[in-house]
């Protein structure tokens, strides 16, 4: 191996040796006893897949752990449900009073909740996946605010709502940066680089090209937003900037987009667990750290104990998952 300054020149990347096979069986289980369940059961099934996604990555031959529990994550389905109940209740009393003002602000209060829930929702989602994320013994730390990240969450919104949705690459990347400049893994921290600009551009030449081109550039399409996502992650270890790099080409994904469509149509999506595998197995294969992450250095700075799976569960109700 070539040594440059001290240092192995080969860069670090995290392995993935999830396997079709055996992710069928826990999914397939899962969806049973959910159902068995009436939902019951879907927090600890949740868990369940975490937990063998993360113990089937690996960094310098060890493999990452997921402590969290279906009883946590349980918890945090209750307090969710019982809001949303809530809300749908007063929704319901509001139109069956036939009242237009009462009616109004049903309304109101139900798309307000949606609307204002989101930045505490990606906060306590984050700082739980994070407090219960490890590698080595070393965990994750999420450090930032709720008042914070619903200001720039705020503004954004209405940014966006003024330029009638224009802005809205900005908060995507503004929201990203602030999550990633706040997210700790022991004394090494994180940062994105990215501009609301270039992401915009990726946009907008998705909406020019995509017809003309019958729907062929958006093998380009994902493959410009997949880079600039990962491209522009960077962390920091004793004041050493490394950065991510995604190498992969058009035809690549070409090949995980197709053959995962071909699997799930035609199994009538029997094939979900290996089209899962195979599309993790894409993103950490194409991967790596740019430089040299020295990770004997890592150590624990502190430990947050953050059991408050609420935040985390209403991102999975909302389908947006942070994995």
């Amino acid at each position: 191996m070539e040594i440059i300054s001290g240092h192995p020149s080969s860069p670090r990347k995290i392995k993935y040796f999830g396997k079709g096979s055996e992710f069928a069986i826990i999914y397939f289980k899962n969806i049973i006893l959910t159902v068995l369940t009436f939902g019951i059961y879907y927090p600890w099934a949740k868990v369940e897949i975490l937990k063998y996604h993360y113990q089937s990555s690996e960094l310098d031959d060890s493999r990452f752990q997921f402590h969290a529990t279906g009883m946590e994550v349980f918890r945090g389905f209750i307090k969710i449900y019982l809001i949303l109940v809530i809300l749908y209740a007063y929704l319901f009393f509001g139109l069956q009073t036939q009242n237009d003002f009462i009616i109004s602000i049903a309304i109101g209060a139900f798309y307000l909740f949606f609307i204002i829930i989101i930045p505490f929702a990606i906060h306590g989602a984050v700082r739980y996946r994070a407090s219960r994320s490890s590698w080595k013994g070393i965990y994750f730390k999420y450090i930032g605010s709720k008042r914070e990240i619903f200001s720039i969450y705020l503004k954004g919104i209405i940014l966006t709502t003024l330029t009638l949705g224009l802005y809205g690459p900005w908060l995507q990347v503004e929201l990203r940066k602030y999550v990633l400049q706040n997210l700790r893994f022991g004394n090494v921290s994180f940062d994105f680089k990215g501009k609301g600009g270039s992401l915009l551009w990726i946009n907008v030449k998705l909406i020019l090209l995509f017809y003309i081109t019958l729907g062929i550039y958006s093998f380009w399409y994902y493959k410009n937003l997949w880079t600039f996502f990962i491209d522009n992650t960077t962390i920091k270890q004793n004041d050493e900037e490394l950065k991510l790099r995604f190498h992969m080409s058009v035809s690549d994904v070409f090949e995980l987009l197709v053959i995962n469509f071909i699997l799930i149509f035609f199994t009538l999506g029997l094939a979900t667990p290996w089209v899962t595998v195979r599309t993790l197995n894409f993103f950490f294969r194409f991967s790596e750290i740019d430089g040299y992450l020295d990770t004997n250095a890592i150590t624990q700075v502190s430990y947050d104990d953050y059991d408050d799976a609420a935040g985390d569960d209403f991102l999975d109700f909302l389908d947006f998952d942070l994995l």
